[in-house]
């Protein structure tokens, strides 16, 4: 099978392409795979680091207001789409899956104007702003949450499959991730994560939970504050008298060992994006959810709510996060045992370890009737 991916910007639009690659791999020994994106994007990193091609064509987003930019993103676009289309045609493809990002655009339109077939993948429980336009193009159109499909007016061309997760993230167990970190098996473990690049007020609004197990030593709590915030909390917790890096507590940076992490915890304290919950679904993990208020769309609030619709987590907008809320629900989790279980059973059943295998059939069914 010969396939090109396309998926830009963001990790969230990266990974799930390069878990669907791999698959296709695994089912498809002779498999070839061409990833198309952006040099701006993370792409241009993370692609090649996982031994794929990538053809990087120039095309940005659109700014929702009249400007210079938007001028300059329509001339991008009809460059890149003849570059796609001579892609397209030398490499032959049997079928090109977009994940998502501004550039699969013109990756998907010009597979849909030469006939290949296509597939989208829709992260979000509210779609991105390219999937809704190319959804009316594409032959499949796969969501991650079955309440994305409401979005969607094609509704025959709607599958729910999840979203495709790395698969280290099922294999490593409880006991390998609290050895990771030096975590005792006797206690509960409170992971917060404040995202890569830092959440400020999730950041600054565990304080009270970073006394309470410095202090108390009635739970275990591992930080990640990001990288940008990091120097910052370290001094807010040593203003506090909080003792930092103890068997109980442990403020780090940044996570290149996050499914350790995953693992080891029983309660998450984290953003809201579409691969973060799929993974945390997939482990059965309760969580307590602030989503990032400036989020395209606010579609990390839709990500959360469908969580907690189904009792698998708790949603605490950020306008309303202090650290006294947040600490009593932690304690509240911690506290109720029964409680806790249920939401952990809940968020197992939302969670999907499929994701990527049921993406790849579903292209090979549709490649296979194209034929016909």
């Amino acid at each position: 099978m010969r396939v090109i991916l396309s998926g830009g910007g963001t990790g969230g639009h990266i990974y799930p392409a390069v878990s669907i690659a791999k698959e296709i791999i695994k089912q498809y020994k002779n498999a070839e795979i061409l990833f198309i994106g952006t040099e701006r994007g993370l792409e241009s990193s993370i692609v090649p680091k996982e031994g794929f091609n990538l053809f990087k064509i120039k095309v940005r987003g659109f700014e929702r207001k009249l400007s210079l930019g938007n001028v300059a993103a329509v001339a991008e676009s009809f460059t890149s789409l003849f570059r796609v289309s001579k892609i397209i045609r030398e490499f032959k493809p049997d079928i090109v899956i977009g994940t998502g990002g501004y550039v699969c655009g013109s990756v998907l339109l010009a597979a849909a104007l030469m006939n290949v077939p296509t597939l989208i993948h829709e992260q979000n429980a509210f779609p991105g702003v390219t999937n809704k336009i190319l959804a009316r193009l594409v032959d499949i159109i796969a969501v991650n949450f079955s309440e994305a499909k409401k979005y969607f007016p094609q509704n025959d061309k709607v599958i729910v499959t999840g979203n495709p997760i790395r698969s280290d993230m099922l294999s490593i167990s409880r006991e390998d991730g609290l050895k990771e970190f030096g975590f005792s098996k006797e206690l509960p473990v409170v992971f917060v994560v404040g995202g890569s690049r830092g959440a400020k007020r999730l950041n600054e609004s565990v304080v009270l939970l970073a006394k309470e197990a410095a202090g108390r030593k009635n739970f275990q709590m591992l930080h990640m504050t990001g990288e940008t915030q990091y120097e910052d909390i370290v001094q807010q917790f040593s203003s506090e008298g909080i003792a930092l890096d103890t068997a109980y507590l442990k403020v780090v940076p940044y996570l290149h060992n996050m499914p350790h992490a995953l693992a080891a915890c029983d309660i998450i304290i984290s953003r809201c994006g579409a691969s973060t919950l799929s993974e945390i679904t997939a482990l059965g993990k309760p969580s307590i959810l602030i989503p990032y208020p400036y989020a395209t769309d606010n579609h990390q609030e839709y990500n959360a709510r469908a969580l907690e619709k189904n009792g698998a987590a708790v949603v605490i907008l950020e306008r309303d996060l202090n650290a006294e809320l947040l600490y009593n629900e932690v304690l509240d989790m911690l506290n109720k045992p029964a409680k806790a279980n249920q939401m952990k059973i809940k968020s197992k059943e939302l969670g999907r370890t499929d994701a990527a295998y049921v993406i790849v059939k579903a292209a090979e069914k549709l490649v296979k009737k194209m034929e016909v």
